[in-house]
């Protein structure tokens, strides 16, 4: 078992300059930015839109309502962020802001200029490596454009309420906002490898997974046994579990910390995490030569992979039905492609 202990890394943290977002992005939530990236005015476009919820108005209560972390306010806190956004390459400092609340939460709201929130909860539950990452984790959601499908979640949900006396107007808009929440989901596990990128200490990571899912008594915790617990969750029963499972999901923005566990583990110990601290990792000068279709393909092996991994019995019975659907979609995809570039 690893000594849950430890508080500092063993070696210096790298830093990744040029560093791009699609270096620690999850296949499936890097398929959607860059088709999302690709889209001429897009960002402007949903940066007004996200003006109709009051992004301004949240700032001023947080401005009002909260401590804002600087040099002479939690300082350490801000030598934190400060310290991520330098990992990570960020141009500028992002504003985190801590508010009095029991409950251990972190988010990062906005699109245009975001901040960080942080509830004392939370900073009371981890010690520094752990808040470190998570620290990591939310600069690693403003780094990505995160704030995308949040806005759009908005939106389509707004949207949706008015569509509701259509016949199909809510379903075709409820299917949308399931794929939305998946996207999300996955946003969560990007954000994760960005957290483990700042803090470059795994057991840290790990660490205060298992805080947010059983609380501060570390002692009384163990990391095999949680991985354990991650394999059976994934395993489920039978197939009605396996549903259930999915259902349960459908209202969360996060996986469950097992699963985060789980997913944290498997990239530390891989070569993909590797890669980066050894300097090989994509730059952000390449990101407009990024292609869509390349990563739609990255996006179905990963789901693949994931499939033919699991031990799920409700996602067995599914995976020759979502293989031929993802043959049928590429298909699709590379005639629609091929008759653009005919035009063109």
């Amino acid at each position: 078992m690893p000594d849950m202990t430890k508080n500092t890394p063993d070696r210096a943290r790298k830093r990744f300059p040029g560093i791009s977002s699609r270096a620690y992005e999850h296949p499936a939530d890097r398929s959607a930015l860059v088709a999302l990236r690709s889209l001429t005015g897009f960002d402007t476009v949903l940066r007004r839109l996200s003006g109709m919820f009051s992004e301004r108005a949240l700032r001023l209560m947080f401005l009002g309502g909260a401590v804002r972390v600087g040099d002479d306010q939690f300082r350490n806190i801000h030598d934190m962020v400060r310290d991520a956004a330098y990992i990570l390459d960020f141009d500028e400092v992002p504003e985190l802001y801590v508010v009095q609340d029991p409950t251990p939460n972190a988010m990062t709201i906005g699109s245009g200029k975001p901040f960080i929130v942080l509830s004392t909860g939370l900073i009371e539950l981890l010690d520094d490596e752990e808040l470190r990452y998570v620290v990591g984790h939310e600069v690693g959601h403003i780094l990505s454009g995160h704030a995308v499908y949040r806005t759009m979640l908005l939106i389509l949900t707004s949207l949706g309420a008015r569509l509701a006396w259509l016949p199909l107007g809510n379903l075709a808009i409820g299917a949308i906002v399931i794929g939305l929440q998946e996207w999300q989901r996955k946003a969560e596990l990007s954000a994760d490898r960005a957290g483990l990128l700042t803090s470059q200490d795994p057991d840290a990571v790990k660490r205060a997974l298992m805080k947010i899912a059983g609380g501060p008594r570390l002692a009384e915790m163990n990391t095999d046994a949680f991985h354990r617990q991650a394999r059976e969750y994934d395993a489920a029963g039978d197939v009605r579990d396996g549903l259930l499972k999915f259902l349960n999901l459908l209202q969360r923005s996060h996986p469950y910390p097992v699963v985060r566990f789980a997913e944290i583990d498997k990239w530390a110990s891989g070569p993909e995490y590797r890669r980066i601290l050894e300097g090989d990792y994509p730059r952000r000068d390449g990101d407009e030569e990024a292609k869509v279709t390349d990563e739609i393909r990255n996006a179905a092996k990963a789901y693949r992979e994931s499939w033919n991994e699991t031990a799920d019995p409700f996602i067995g019975k599914l995976r020759d039905i979502a293989d031929g659907a993802a043959g049928l979609a590429g298909d699709l995809l590379s005639r629609v492609t091929g008759q653009t570039r005919g035009r063109g």
